[in-house]
């Protein structure tokens, strides 16, 4: 309109901390700190969160974001003092779309659960009397997670020094640069609930035959711990299951096999209705292939020996093969292993077994867990797992203040 001049508006400018998480990193927050329209879920959450990652960006590349333009990376949490009793803090995690206008709600980051655990002491989210030394102490802080997005609890075993959360050490993680202090994650009662009280195999079988209209019928293992998962075996869709991210991602044909795949597993699991609806479930289910151990050069350039690991495992997260492996895969990889007759206790040997090793494409990962048969259901009662977390920038986010209008 004439005469009309327009006044850009300043920035908003919102607390937030930067962390890494096992071999995830992303933007944390804590739930007060966030304007009173993003302190609830509904679209100025999700704008607010697409903005500080630099979402949608059809360039694929983050330029104008906190995101590094990877599904490891695109990635904000909100925290807060609990409401639910004997938890310490509420995590809610949104796994940001890189390229395409939405944020998936639908599951939980195990990588950043590890950050979770620290940045609650450290934002002080957790009570001085449950720090040692009434917060001025060093030992182990046991901070109780309830895990929102899921519906569960997690245990970060967070290592303290003089009352502070101690970041540096000697624990290497594969998949991350530097070694840091070791945190040990309890992922408690990890499999799905259901709607009828417990479809850890959510088509109550084992293994089933997946027919994927324009690819191929073949053996999978669908299961709902610690996030939804699809598991074939390398050998029946071509692979060896050394692969590297630059051997798939890098190849579009590839990667659209793949999500016909996990659309076809989504399905199965009653988790979509429509292949449509997948287009806005990408965090799940995940797709995963196993194999039984091989000698193979991880990214680093480090020497597995098939001697060293129990089974190989490739999965994809967001539509490309991850650099190493999602915490909450790894749950799932090692429930499936403790259950024997899934694919992935196959690839591994077979028999009963309460943890293993997997190679994935930047090293190698233990993780345990203890499963039981109640009344012939399958149960898994705790996943356990090593990850590290460290600070790497505190302060403000800014963002344009037409986000939120």
């Amino acid at each position: 309109m004439k005469g009309l001049i327009f006044m850009p508006q300043p920035q908003l400018r919102i607390p937030a901390t930067y962390i890494r998480g096992g071999t995830s990193k992303g933007v944390f927050f804590r739930l007060q700190d966030l304007p009173q329209s993003c302190q609830v879920p509904g679209r100025a959450r999700d704008r607010l969160f697409q903005r500080v990652i630099g979402s949608p960006d059809p360039y694929s590349a983050h330029i104008d974001g906190m995101g590094g333009a990877t599904s490891s990376t695109s990635k904000c949490v909100i925290l807060s003092k609990s409401t639910r009793p004997d938890h310490d803090v509420d995590y809610l995690y949104g796994q940001v779309s890189i390229n395409t206008d939405f944020v998936d709600w639908s599951g939980n980051c195990g990588n950043l659960s590890t950050a979770a655990g620290a940045f609650a002491i450290h934002a002080g989210l957790v009570d001085a009397s449950r720090i040692p030394g009434n917060g001025t102490g060093s030992g182990t802080c046991v901070v109780r997670i309830w895990q929102a997005n899921i519906g569960k609890t997690i245990i970060a075993h967070v290592p303290i020094t003089n009352g502070q959360v101690q970041e540096t050490g000697d624990f290497e993680l594969d998949g991350v640069t530097f070694p840091a202090a070791e945190i040990v994650l309890e992922f408690m009662d990890p499999s799905d609930d259901g709607d009828d009280g417990g479809a850890m195999f959510p088509t109550g079988n084992l293994v089933d035959t997946l027919n994927v209209p324009g690819v191929g019928s073949f053996p999978a293992t669908m299961i709902s711990a610690g996030i939804p998962t699809v598991f074939v075996n390398a050998a029946d869709i071509g692979y060896q299951g050394t692969e590297l991210r630059e051997d798939i991602n890098n190849d579009p044909a590839q990667l659209e096999r793949f999500e016909k795949i996990r659309v076809a597993g989504a399905l199965r699991m009653g988790l979509i209705k429509t292949p449509e609806e997948a287009l806005k479930r990408q965090h799940t289910p995940k797709i995963a292939f196993v194999s039984p151990p091989k000698s193979y050069t991880a990214s680093s350039g480090k020497a597995i020996e098939a001697g060293d690991v129990d089974l190989l495992v490739r999965a994809l997260s967001m539509g490309k093969l991850h650099h190493a492996m999602m915490g909450t895969c790894a749950v799932a990889i090692g429930t499936a292993a403790a259950v024997p007759g899934t694919l992935v206790n196959l690839a591994a040997g077979g028999g009963e077994r309460e943890a293993v090793r997997f190679g994935h494409p930047s090293g190698t990962l233990r993780v345990g867990a203890e499963a039981k048969q109640v009344n012939g259901q399958w149960q898994v009662t705790k996943a356990v797992m090593s990850r590290s977390a460290r600070i790497l920038m505190e302060g403000w986010v800014r963002v344009p203040a037409e986000t939120l209008e």
